[in-house]
């Protein structure tokens, strides 16, 4: 830019000695690089690009498939972002059935997700929503296979729930194992600078006293619209009482039925002016919100909802 400048003030102290056609040449000329130099200055103290202060997904499972290479795809033809990838079925098994753990999958879906320009939003244990987390005797190799999954896929949210049998609004003598449990966890989600987002049955305030009891920034809350939906709290209400340091990230959906844009109980309008006058980013995941009569139509459902999402979103 020092080098243009000093060209132009060359030309300027030449000005007096051209003619009228030269002259109205120069000034042409001298006025595209003025033009070009105040761009470049533009542009230079432009901020850098910012990836966007929401994005959406979508759950592998939901989309009939789990561990499929062809989820990544699929996602992108949906017009969702990213994709949240399950571990895979558990069972009675000591792990899950996770086909990630091979060298040669998990390649296969790097190479995948940059084909398509779709990310990995989070890594799901959706087995415990059937399964109990405070029963397994080897927790700590399931968590640790998901994390080592986490870290070669360099995915830093993990979804796990409470599911039916550690409800602890149904069941709350389980709460002293899921403590103490979630307290591990934390220790071994911190050690690998990752967070394990966990969604629970109960309203916000028992959720803030749960986190607190776990006392681990790397244990957070994987907040659900349905969960609060289907109980009848007041979510606007639900959202600010956790506040932005406590959610690591949203499934952003309701029952099945109708479609989020048809969905008369929830207003994502009120969702995002609450969750920008918090400060929250991040993303929002698609689960359910299927319309009833064609609950197993994938490209209709999650286009749709995902094509709504961004609309109020973006």
């Amino acid at each position: 830019m020092e080098k243009a400048n000093q060209q132009v003030e060359r030309k300027t102290l030449d000005y007096s000695s051209l003619s009228d056609v030269n002259r109205r040449e120069f000034v042409r000329r001298a006025s595209i690089a003025s033009a070009v130099m105040g761009l470049t200055s533009l542009a230079s103290s432009a901020p850098c690009s910012q990836s966007p202060r929401y994005r959406i997904g979508v759950c592998d499972w939901m989309i009939l498939k789990r561990q499929k290479l062809g989820a990544i795809s699929l996602t992108h033809e949906i017009g969702a972002d990213g994709v949240e990838v399950d571990m895979g079925s558990l069972g009675d098994r000591e792990t899950f059935e996770n086909a990630l753990a091979k060298a040669d999958v998990r390649k296969a879906f790097k190479d995948e997700s940059a084909k398509h320009g779709v990310a990995f939003c989070s890594i799901a244990m959706s087995g415990f929503y059937a399964q109990s987390f405070s029963e397994r005797p080897t927790y700590r190799k399931m968590i640790a296979d998901c994390i080592e999954t986490m870290v070669q896929l360099e995915v830093k949210v993990a979804f796990l729930p409470l599911g039916v049998r550690d409800d602890l609004v149904l069941h709350p003598e389980r709460r002293p194992a899921v403590v103490e449990r979630l307290k591990e966890v934390g220790r071994m989600a911190s050690d690998a600078g990752v967070v394990v987002g966990v969604e629970t049955a109960l309203d916000a305030q028992g959720e803030v006293q749960l986190l607190e009891d776990i006392g681990s920034p790397a244990v957070r809350s994987y907040f659900n619209f349905a969960n609060a939906l289907q109980k009848g709290r007041d979510l606007i209400e639900q959202l600010t009482t956790l506040g932005k340091e406590r959610i690591c990230q949203i499934h952003c959906t309701d029952e099945d039925g109708v479609w989020l844009e048809h969905n008369q109980r929830l207003d994502l309008q009120a969702v995002k002016q609450t969750l920008d006058q918090m400060g929250w980013s991040g993303w929002l995941v698609m689960e359910r919100s299927r319309d009833a009569k064609n609950p197993r139509d994938v490209r209709g459902n999650f286009g749709a909802n995902a094509k709504h999402l961004k609309n109020i979103f973006s």
